[in-house]
């Protein structure tokens, strides 16, 4: 036998307070995601006196799949994940979370960098990209004569 519950509308409306929470809870605490559910990948960004370092995880992803560019003060990462085709009759998905296709992030630079110069390195899912500094944003130091 079922239970029967009485349907109260008053219940199931949003208050103003939770709608705002759902809201901000969407927009600054979620993993940025694309137009067709490809979440972007997550960034570190530091620098030193002589670099800026980027640090971007791109789990599942090989190294000849992404693609680096520099424009300007903007750095662009572009890739590509292939679908793993598994198609068996015999199972049911419960869920389906990995995402495949292609993902683009462009991030702006704090500073001018030498972009003919810049390194990158792809190890366990991390991609390190090395940029150095322009001569001309690079901290200068002047020494003091003393009279």
């Amino acid at each position: 036998m079922s239970n029967l519950i009485r349907w109260e509308p008053a219940r199931e409306m949003m208050t103003l307070r939770e709608a705002m929470d759902h809201l901000f809870d969407d927009a600054f605490t979620r993993p940025l995601t694309l137009r067709d559910g490809w979440t972007a990948p997550a960034i570190d960004m530091y620098q030193t006196d002589d670099e800026i370092v980027v640090k971007a995880s791109l789990p599942g992803v090989k190294a000849e799949e992404v693609q680096i560019n520099i424009t300007g003060e903007i750095l662009t990462l572009k890739g590509e994940t292939k679908q793993v085709v598994e198609e068996k009759k015999d199972k049911a998905w419960h869920m389906r979370e990995q995402r495949w296709g292609t993902f683009e992030r462009s991030v702006a630079l704090p500073t001018q960098v030498i972009a003919d110069k810049a390194k990158a390195e792809f190890e366990n899912g991390i991609l390190t990209i090395t940029l150095p500094k322009a001569e001309e944003v690079k901290p200068k130091i002047i020494t003091i004569k003393a009279k």
